[in-house]
């Protein structure tokens, strides 16, 4: 690993940081946590009291191909679609350290267009 990269993680890992010191999830209202790497997405709902997934989505349950941002929107709406059989009707959202674009935009957008709040 170079020093750009170690640079980059650095800050990639201050953002994330940051990001997680204001956010925290509970049963009721539980975290939203997004991570994606160059080829897929995966979405969790985490209540941080108990230290526990209550959901999971990732981009390869979709069944859909197209656009990485249209995968992400579908598989937004398939988390929403769990959540809401959970009785989950409100969440936190944890962008990470990726900024609210994209991907992580069309996860949100399709959340939202399943029901839940944020």
């Amino acid at each position: 690993m170079n020093n750009i990269q170690k640079i980059k993680n650095q800050l990639r890992q201050r953002r994330k940081t940051r990001v997680r010191s204001k956010i925290f999830g509970t049963a009721q209202k539980p975290r939203l946590s997004v991570f994606r790497s160059l080829r897929h997405l995966y979405i969790q709902l985490i209540d941080d009291n108990a230290g526990k997934t209550l959901v999971s989505v990732k981009d390869s349950e979709v069944n859909e191909k197209g656009k990485k941002s249209e995968v992400a929107f579908k598989a937004g709406e398939v988390m929403a679609q769990k959540a809401a059989k959970i009785g989950i009707k409100e969440i936190i959202f944890d962008r990470n350290s990726y900024k609210y674009h994209g991907r992580v935009k069309a996860i949100a957008d399709g959340i939202r267009k399943g029901g839940l709040k944020f």
